[in-house]
């Protein structure tokens, strides 16, 4: 079946839903604006990549070491790190809709559909032309831009525009049982500086020698303005990050390695090697040298999946600054003493989960001759499954239910699994092809007299008939994380 890009977004939303991985927050009560929850198989989905990543930065690699930092930090990290006087973005309403935009976001979309339509020359001009506006931070012509380039807001449909401009997305809160007395402090925008205030502690505590670095998964919020585009951009969510600190004068090679390196790592998950670009900023953050983001292409155009920075020696040298703490490095090599200078990688998890649905999601025909036939399928790899294999009776009697579980009960304590045994054999494997099992062991009359199963492939659809004492080992090595990280 083909469908188009919008027909695809939808649908795939649609099964995120219908089939337990997304749903929108206190839906009951109409749903929170940006903000989702994970169900039972988004959540196993969400956690298994987190693995990947998690496996791929610390655990195969000895000089890289991971923490777990708390959201509330001290409110002066935040004027550190620039993010209470810097932290915005350009902002445009609606004066109809009552709606904000982020201004160059809206241009974004225009490239896109300019890119789609095949307009090729107004799509590169208003790039550059919206790059040249944010590199100058000129607000008045990111409006122009829009004016320009006839932009209505979704909503109203109009082009009733206020004046661009900048808003900051940190939230804040009080600390303290008393309001009056209590401090300010922000819930973190980014993890990146619980990695830059325990720099110190994780270099002397782990004994670690420049190069070396530091990786945490954690929550961040941002005050986002525009729900959109499903759980693309989210008031609440969750980051995988690393901070690689370097001798300065070297970070441009480290920048190039893990440029290559983190590109490796998405396509190793099979998918297409054209559905990724790099992207050079031209408007580089006050922090970094150098910038370039990862971007994939879904159905509505190539957006940033994960971003890789050299970020100077900004960071530690403000927090530095401000602590009074010296956050200095002895380098033994060269007899010196310096402030390490940093690269970033930083992916966003909630992107990178829908990239991998998008990517997983197949709807095919299976229609032979007059027989009508079809199926919606999620080829995730075996290792991101959330269910490696569900265990299905052939029927609920005659002791195939009891030879199910004892198969069920050898296996579970290794793997997640599910236990079906409702509605006819053909309807459960659909039911697990549209949650991605891998695959799928079905307990017969046979099995009772020779104690041999049947494994069905997700993919392929194609059966084997295997003995139930092997399942263990078969299954360990069709699921086994070195079918990706070697």
């Amino acid at each position: 079946m083909s469908k188009n890009n919008d027909e695809l977004f939808k649908n795939v939303i649609s099964h995120a839903k219908e089939y337990g991985f997304v749903f929108q927050s206190s839906e009951i009560y109409d749903g929170l604006s940006a903000v989702y929850d994970y169900g039972q198989y988004g959540s196993e989905l969400k956690n298994n990549l987190k693995s990947y990543w998690w496996k791929s930065m610390v655990q195969m690699h000895e000089n890289i070491l991971g923490i777990d930092a708390a959201i509330f930090m001290h409110p002066t990290t935040w004027k550190a790190s620039g993010h209470i006087d810097g932290f915005n973005d350009p902002m445009i309403d609606n004066k109809d809709s009552k709606k904000r935009y982020r201004a160059d976001q809206l241009l974004e979309d225009r490239i896109a559909r300019y890119e789609k339509d095949g307009k090729a020359d107004k799509a590169a001009g208003l790039q550059i032309a919206m790059d040249q506006a944010l590199k100058a931070d000129d607000l008045a012509a990111l409006r122009e831009l829009i004016i320009e380039h006839e932009i209505a807001c979704p909503v109203s449909g109009t082009r009733n525009w206020t004046e661009v401009r900048q808003f900051n997305l940190m939230f804040s809160t009080r600390m303290g049982a008393v309001a009056d007395e209590s401090d300010q402090v922000y819930l973190r925008p980014e993890t990146a500086q619980g990695i830059f205030v325990n720099y110190l502690n994780v270099q002397k505590t782990g004994r670690m020698k420049i190069p070396f670095g530091i990786a945490q998964i954690g929550k961040a919020f941002r005050n986002e303005v525009i729900a959109r585009q499903f759980i693309m951009r989210m008031r609440e969510f969750e980051q995988m990050e690393l901070q690689f600190f370097v001798r300065p004068g070297t970070e441009m090679q480290w920048y190039d390695y893990w440029k290559e390196t983190r590109l490796k790592w998405h396509k190793a998950l099979g998918t297409p090697a054209e559905k990724y670009r790099f992207h050079d900023h031209t408007k580089l953050a006050h922090y970094a040298n150098a910038a370039v983001d990862i971007e994939f292409e879904f159905p509505f155009g190539f957006k940033e999946v994960e971003g890789i920075h050299s970020r100077t020696d900004f960071d530690l040298s403000q927090h530095q600054k401000h602590s009074g703490k010296k956050l200095q490095y002895f380098d033994p090599e060269i007899n010196q003493n310096y402030i390490p200078y940093v690269v970033e990688t930083s992916i966003g998890l909630d992107r990178m989960f829908l990239l991998t649905l998008i990517n997983a999601y197949e709807e095919q025909d299976l229609s032979q001759g007059d027989k009508k036939d079809s199926r919606v399928v999620l080829k995730l790899h075996p290792c991101l499954a959330p269910v490696k294999a569900a265990i299905l009776p052939l029927t609920k009697k005659d002791g195939l239910p009891e030879k199910a579980r004892q198969v069920m009960d050898m296996l579970k304590l290794e793997h997640n699994l599910i236990y079906e045994e409702k509605d006819s054999i053909g309807k459960r494997y659909r039911r697990q092809d549209a949650i991605g099992t891998p695959f799928c062991i079905t307990i017969d009359h046979q099995t009772l007299e020779d104690n041999t199963v049947t494994i069905r492939h997700r993919d392929s659809m194609e059966q084997e008939r295997v003995s139930a004492d092997k399942l263990s080992y078969l299954v360990s090595d069709l699921v086994s994380w070195k079918n990706l990280l070697s």
